[in-house]
């Protein structure tokens, strides 16, 4: 299999990518999803969700102090 970035993959192989999504060949083609849940429920005046790419993750903390976290209801993913 030949992916985005003109990478070959084997057959029945799987990988993530730098974006985060995981990846897998077979004799069909490829397929990607993400590796990640994203926060949807959780109060957006008080919180922000930030990315962490090196862990592939969020994390939903207040605006006003990153070092304390709030609480997420609901995830998707």
């Amino acid at each position: 299999c030949l992916d985005e970035e003109g990478k070959v993959h084997e057959f029945s192989s799987s990988w993530r990518t730098d974006d985060c999504n995981d990846c897998s060949c077979n004799r069909a083609g490829i397929s990607c999803c993400t590796s990640y849940m994203t926060p949807v429920n959780y109060d957006k005046e008080k919180c922000e969700s930030i990315f962490n790419k090196e862990t592939c993750s969020y994390k939903v903390v207040e605006k006003d102090d990153h070092s304390k976290e709030c609480p997420a209801h609901s995830w998707v993913g």
